[in-house]
């Protein structure tokens, strides 16, 4: 089941940090929207350092970026402490 995250009219570091949560609750794939210009680099650090891949969809108006499973995934970064 793919997780929705609507974070347009956000700006960073908010759409990372709400997928950095997401990722903290197991559930792959996650698709995001954000529309702050910072987030594709943003999402990116975050994806990269859990291992995971990330890839940036434009629908016209907005970026959708699909997050899901790689080979190699860090369960340090994705579970609570």
């Amino acid at each position: 089941m793919t997780v929705h995250i609507d974070a347009r009219g956000m700006r960073c570091p908010w759409p990372a940090i709400r997928l950095a949560r997401a990722l903290r609750a197991g559930v792959l794939p996650i698709e995001i929207i954000a529309d702050d210009p910072a987030a594709t680099r943003e999402l990116t650090a975050v994806a990269k350092a859990a291992g995971l891949t990330i890839q940036p969809i434009s629908n016209g108006l907005d970026t959708v970026f699909r997050i899901a499973a790689s080979d190699g995934v860090n369960v340090s970064f994705t579970r609570a402490l």
